[in-house]
């Protein structure tokens, strides 16, 4: 066999790279088409896969808010049991007291007119009055130190505007020389207990024009 005869049978025995892949489609057409179709599979997974941690990402933004909310309003309603709480502790006390002070109020009054019944010049005289006298007022400033510990606090509002709430008028007195609704007198003295009152003071107003009004008109 001459050598030109042998390099055409190694020729034709030789098989080309596309003859092979053809031969390879035409065997295995299901496994070419996935292999073709496999980079658009993993994108399309891969954008399946985003959307889905941002879908769980704002899940757990929206449940976190709606604790943070919750927590809020439970600190909100645990701060306002707590006011509740002291406050009704604070009215339970100032109450026990005003009922103790409304007891020996009556003693005060009836020091304080035992004291405005003794002369002025038996006062400063001497001996055995003088002696009571000064024990009596003694008593008298004791016993409002004791109440203004508990809050209780003795009202004498001369000059003060007449207010409803800690006063009771008996009578107006004409005086033009003070605004209208001024307390010019001071019949009985009131108390209050913290910012409530505990016994108006019966007083005596004016009646008259404010300072500074023509008093013809």
């Amino acid at each position: 066999m001459s050598r030109k005869h042998k390099s055409e049978v190694k020729a034709q025995r030789r098989p080309t790279d596309n003859s092979g892949s053809a031969e390879a489609t035409e065997r295995f057409p299901g496994e070419a088409a996935a292999v073709a179709d496999h980079p658009v599979n993993a994108e399309a997974a891969l954008s399946t896969d985003n959307q889905s941690d941002d879908d769980a990402m704002a899940k757990l933004q929206a449940e976190n808010a709606d604790l943070k909310d919750r927590l809020l309003r439970t600190l909100a309603e645990v701060e306002n049991v707590r006011r509740r709480a002291e406050k009704d502790v604070s009215d339970t006390r100032q109450y026990a007291v005003a009922k103790f002070a409304g007891d020996i109020l009556s003693v005060a009054d009836n020091m304080e007119r035992a004291i405005a019944s003794i002369p002025t010049e038996v006062r400063k005289g001497r001996g055995a009055i003088k002696t009571l006298v000064e024990g009596i007022e003694l008593t008298e400033r004791e016993m409002l130190n004791v109440l203004e510990k508990h809050g209780i606090r003795k009202l004498i509002p001369v000059g003060e505007r007449f207010d409803p709430n800690f006063h009771e008028a008996l009578f107006e007195v004409p005086d033009a020389t003070v605004p209208h609704g001024t307390v010019s007198r001071v019949v009985e003295p009131g108390y209050s207990i913290g910012s409530r009152p505990l016994r108006p003071a019966k007083v005596a107003t004016t009646r008259g024009c404010p300072l500074g009004t023509d008093k013809q008109g």
